[in-house]
């Protein structure tokens, strides 16, 4: 199990999930309807690391973390 966290304004709780690779936690979390257009436009950590990889192995325990697109000034 890998757990998904939604950060900044996505506001959705983390989950818990089977996944081998990131391509796995992709296809996952694009069933939920209220996710699909925050994917597109968010970047991706594992365990603090930004990937860009969706080929990339998971083990069990990894924290994905889902980071919506940020501006400040």
């Amino acid at each position: 199990m890998v757990i998904v966290e939604f950060l900044g304004p996505i506001g959705k709780s983390p989950i818990e999930i089977e996944a081998d690779t990131l391509l796995d936690v992709s296809v996952k979390l694009k069933e939920d309807a209220t996710l699909v257009h925050w994917l597109e436009k968010c970047a991706v950590a594992v365990n603090d690391t930004m990937v860009n990889d969706l080929t990339m192995a998971l083990k069990d325990g990894d924290r994905i973390s889902i980071l919506p697109p940020v501006c400040g000034g």
